[in-house]
């Protein structure tokens, strides 16, 4: 267990002692929270002030469960402490510097890849930790998707946990060593960095993928929203940027060489750049191209469709190339990529049957987009399955799902997607009604998921393609108040199995 003297740790946070009950500097601090109900005997309370609570109002609560120091920004007047109190200039800034501390600052030990972008992340993360694995690497993930040790399994933190805080992400760093990783990748979103999730990272490599408009409801503007994703560059020691990313590129190539730190670049589109692919060629099973390296030119493939993905590839090489894989092992390791779990994902096939595809894709524009990269690759017709959330999960979307399903699909099977206890009826019908509006009639409604996946399969011929959106990796489905098991690449295979053994109606 991982643990520090409170002397040592508020000499660590620079920190200020407001004690009005007496300390001892030796009492061991075993851990740090800022949520007063998380806290375990021994540990750290983060008193942090917040839009609509004070942390400091939780003091009695976080001291009860075990608390034995809390930090804050100052303590209130007529507030009670019965625990040392360390002042500190910024307590978020605290909570990260205070865990990092307490698990020993374990990225200082591992060579660490950091990936941030508006697009891509999680596509060049799960490609920068394949690269490193069939490299021989014991490396680590910490994504949206959930985190990995070297041992390979996908985890997800506590179910509290939504995003992994300060805490969790060191605790999760320090379970990667001693698990034997050397290497950790590590997706760094815009709302971690700027409310200081990772700060506590010791980043080798930071990779931007893009940056386009969204969640300008957090950051306000463009400007702040870049210059949060901006201090992953800016905390590397090297970096790998898009010179297609324009005009955020101009922007961040000085950041990422002030001080003598270094930088690559790389272009999907062929222009002027480190890491380049020209002669793009997309298949149905996956993208050919050839790639312009700083040691040569090479002929790559990748199991992956929609031309976007060749931006992460190069991504994901020039990363991973910064820590020492030569670019022939990683030419080599592209081609064996299995993709990301419920994005794109294209399920194995027999000979005579129809080409399946799982995608996350949820609202209407991510199914436009879904759909126009699927169709590229298809000579047959165009399937998709797609339902819509229940309850006060934007109702709104529902009849623009239909219309966008039925505009750019040649058939649509409309179905379930976690409806809880909204009457499914009702969602299909707003579906529907979003289809009629269209004027299309190139739709069927299939309540029960299993069914109209099913159902799709059966009816595609060979050369069709299915689109199976909306689930992707998720491993429930909400079902009226019943919450089952759910594996949407699970169900597309057996709809092949029951399509190949015959068992079609």
């Amino acid at each position: 267990m991982c643990a520090m003297k409170l002397a040592d740790l508020a000499a660590a946070l620079g920190a200020t002692l407001d004690d009005r009950s007496g300390h001892d500097g030796d009492t061991q601090v075993t851990g740090v929270s800022h949520q007063a109900d998380w806290i375990r005997p021994g540990q750290a309370f983060v008193a942090v002030r917040g839009a609509r609570f004070d942390g400091h109002s939780f003091i009695g609560e976080a001291v009860e469960a075990g608390a034995v120091v809390v930090l804050g920004e100052g303590l209130p007047e007529h507030a009670l402490c019965p625990v040392p109190y360390l002042r500190v200039p910024h307590a978020r800034a605290a909570l990260a510097d205070a865990a990092t501390a307490i698990m020993g600052r374990p990225s200082d030990e591992l060579s660490v890849v950091g990936v941030t972008g508006t697009d891509g992340k999680t596509t060049t993360s799960c490609l920068a930790l394949h690269l490193l694995r069939s490299a021989g690497r014991s490396t680590g993930l910490l994504s949206t998707i959930g985190y990995e040790l070297p041992d390979g399994v996908l985890r997800q933190p506590p179910s509290h946990f939504t995003t992994p805080e300060a805490p969790q992400v060191q605790h999760i760093l320090r379970e990667m060593l001693r698990h034997g990783a050397t290497d950790a990748v590590v997706e760094s979103s815009s709302h971690a960095l700027a409310m200081d999730r990772v700060r506590g990272v010791s980043y080798d490599v930071a990779v931007w993928t893009n940056l386009t408009g969204e969640h300008l409801d957090f950051h306000g503007t463009m400007e702040q929203y870049f210059a949060d994703k901006a201090k992953l560059v800016q905390r590397a020691r090297h970096s790998v940027l898009n010179a297609d990313d324009l005009p955020w590129f101009d922007q961040l190539l000085p950041l990422a060489t002030e001080g003598g730190r270094t930088c690559t670049t790389y272009s999907a589109e062929g222009g002027e750049a480190d890491w380049r692919a020209t002669d793009v060629q997309e298949g149905a099973e996956g993208i050919t191209f050839t790639l312009h390296a700083p040691d040569g030119r090479f002929s790559a493939s990748l199991p992956m469709i929609g031309r976007f993905n060749v931006a992460n590839a190069l991504a994901a090489m020039a990363g991973v190339a910064a820590t020492g894989v030569a670019t022939a092992e990683l030419v080599e390791a592209l081609a064996g990529f299995d993709g990301v779990a419920g994005r794109m994902e294209m399920v194995e096939r027999g000979e005579g049957e129809p080409r399946v595809i799982v995608d996350f894709a949820h609202t209407p524009p991510s199914l436009e987009k879904a759909l126009e990269t699927v169709r590229v690759t298809t000579d047959g017709a165009l399937w998709v399955v797609i339902g819509s959330a229940g309850g006060p999960r934007d109702p709104s979307k529902r009849a623009p799902l239909g219309a966008v399903a039925t505009r750019l699909a040649d058939h649509a099977v409309l179905t379930e997607e976690d409806h809880r206890t909204t009457p499914l009826r009702d969602i299909l019908e707003e579906m529907e009604r979003g289809a009629r509006e269209e004027g299309r009639t190139n739709f069927v409604s299939i309540g029960d998921r299993t069914e109209a996946i099913r159902y799709a399969v059966c009816s595609a011929a060979p050369v069709d393609t299915v689109l199976l959106a909306g689930k992707g990796p998720e491993e429930t489905l909400e079902r009226d108040t019943e919450t089952i098991p759910w594996a949407e690449i699970e169900q597309a295979r057996a709809a092949l199995r029951v399509r190949r053994e015959g068992g079609c109606p």
